[in-house]
């Protein structure tokens, strides 16, 4: 019933905008969320591999150069490969620059920059069980949408975050650049429209602070409107758990332990850590036999499952960064999966952070906790230029969001709507 409604609905858009010009489309850019795109790596001869299984001729596939997809790459699913991956994927903070940077001897780039190739699929090769956007990116072509004219995709290394102001962060500030960068160039091309933001997870999180790093000048002339899904405001309790005891990430196969240092050294993930201001002191994140933690003790977290070299950067470049969620007097609408069990609460025994904990739940998307993914509706609610408003669907998960009929039937809905004529977003607050 609900694809019924959803193929009415892309029918119904078709009409419209057949009725229409087709240009009346505002060009749409996709930032995925993390792991949300395809990422290559490439060897050099200062790779000091850790085993024979991690030697240069793994993988096989490369092409004439010697790039080769790191991520999604089924061989992580076999134990001796899972390291391989996991030291090609790790990222080491240098004290003298203040800055991340890859392995000695990895160089990794992104590949299809401006278009949503990378963003279908994280593999190619099995479309079935690695679709990430393809659904979504299917439902917008149906409206009318076409890759490279009006819908780009913005794809990037997710491993890599940004920093608070006085602190480089050469790749994602980078990223930021290459985004408006395409933002202003999808504009020009579709006759100087400005252009519809969608992001996914972690990808409205970048998309916040490239607002709110240029003029408000520049937001009134190239931005429509910004939807966000499921976006981790004030980042996630699982990400506790992730750096404490390693996470699979339901990959079958995966045995976290064998991908949590890989995961503790992701610069992205540091800024997923709970928001103390929205999480405040008093609740208990994580509960052990000696000690008890809230998001005001994530750096002495991070000392006592023995990542004493995360504290600094988290201190001095995330903890800045995430102080405030300012609001870009651009209209914003968040839609979130709700009444999906979310970690809330870890519990760990006797045997430590390499035991995976008892876990309470509590709602969200099954990765973002509620709190989280409203934090902007109480943040901005006094807010007399921000437009915002939220949209909840309740059973749908985080990456569900994606694929889920009745989502797109709400992200196609919305997207409709800021395409009308009529612009039926304007002067709506809080919803």
């Amino acid at each position: 019933m609900m694809g019924l409604k959803l193929a009415l609905m892309i029918s119904v858009a078709t009409m419209l905008y057949t009725c229409q010009a087709g240009s009346n489309l505002h060009p749409l850019i996709l930032i995925p969320g993390n792991g949300g795109n395809q990422l290559e790596a490439k060897l050099t001869s200062d790779y000091k591999p850790s085993s024979l299984y991690c030697n240069k001729w793994n993988p096989v596939r490369k092409d004439k150069e010697g790039w080769f997809r790191l991520w999604f790459d089924p061989s992580v699913l076999l134990a001796p490969f899972t390291k391989c991956f996991a030291e090609r994927m790790t990222l080491y903070y240098h004290p003298d620059l203040d800055d991340f940077r890859n392995a000695p001897g990895v160089q990794t780039r992104v590949p299809h920059f401006g278009s949503t190739q990378a963003l279908l699929y994280l593999d190619p090769y099995l479309k079935h069980i690695t679709a990430y956007m393809a659904p979504l990116v299917e439902s917008l072509e149906q409206i009318g949408y076409v890759n490279g004219k009006t819908l780009f995709g913005a794809p990037y290394d997710f491993r890599y975050g940004l920093a608070a102001e006085g602190h480089p962060s050469q790749v994602g500030s980078k990223f930021l650049q290459d985004l408006k960068d395409l933002i202003e160039k999808a504009s020009t091309s579709n006759g100087g429209k400005p252009v519809i933001l969608l992001s996914h997870s972690l990808g409205g999180l970048f998309a916040l602070q490239l607002l709110n790093r240029n003029p408000s000048s520049w937001r009134q002339k190239y931005i429509k409107h910004f939807i966000a899904l499921s976006a981790p405001w004030g980042g996630t309790v699982e990400e506790m758990l992730t750096f404490a005891s390693g996470n699979s990430l339901e990959v079958p196969l995966v045995e976290p332990l064998q991908v949590r240092e890989e995961q503790r050294s992701s610069e992205s993930n540091l800024w997923l850590m709970p928001n103390p201001k929205l999480f405040g002191s008093q609740k208990p994140l994580v509960i052990t036999p000696n000690a008890t933690y809230s998001a005001y003790d994530v750096a002495q977290f991070l000392s006592d499952i023995g990542f004493p070299q995360g504290v600094y950067p988290y201190k001095s470049r995330i903890l800045p960064l995430t102080d405030k969620l300012v609001a870009p007097g651009v209209p914003v609408t968040c839609i979130i999966g709700s009444g999906v069990s979310t970690p809330e609460t870890l519990f760990y025994g006797e045997n430590g952070f390499d035991e995976q904990p008892e876990i309470v739940y509590g709602d969200g998307d099954g990765t973002v906790n509620m709190l989280s993914l409203l934090a902007l509706e109480s943040l901005w609610s006094n807010e007399k230029n921000q437009t915002l408003k939220v949209i909840k669907i309740r059973g749908v998960s985080h990456t569900l969001i994606l694929k889920n009929n009745a989502a797109l039937e709400e992200i196609i809905g919305e997207i409709s709507g800021i395409n009308s004529i009529a612009e039926y977003y304007v002067g709506y607050r809080i919803k």
